[in-house]
């Protein structure tokens, strides 16, 4: 799976913009947490379904960034959360245990 680092808040408004034509998923992943880590192994043994761009932030290295995320896009800050975003706006959100590549193709299909 290729992950596309979330690293600025620049590149918030560009998620919005291109979730105009193609989803995007935003994963906030702790380094220190191993249910964190037992979803994004989960998450990469799945694959990447074409038609989806997923963004992986490092909660502890960019906290503040988290923080925008959860005012930017109105939603409860978690970890591990994903977020997909779709027509500048998240229209399904899941937290530890909860999320599945399964659930999130079936989300972009609705």
């Amino acid at each position: 799976m290729s992950w596309i680092r979330l690293t600025s808040s620049h590149q918030l408004e560009e998620i919005r913009q291109l979730s105009e034509s193609v989803p995007q998923v935003i994963f906030k992943h702790s380094t220190r947490c191993s249910i964190s880590s037992m979803v994004q192994n989960r998450l990469e043994r799945s694959g990447l379904p074409l038609g989806i761009q997923f963004y992986h932030l490092d909660l502890l290295a960019y906290r503040n960034l988290s923080d925008q995320i959860a005012a930017d896009f109105k939603v409860d800050h978690q970890s591990p959360q994903v977020l997909l975003i779709r027509n500048g706006e998240c229209v399904y959100e899941e937290s530890h245990k909860g999320i599945s590549m399964n659930e999130l193709v079936e989300q972009v299909a609705r």
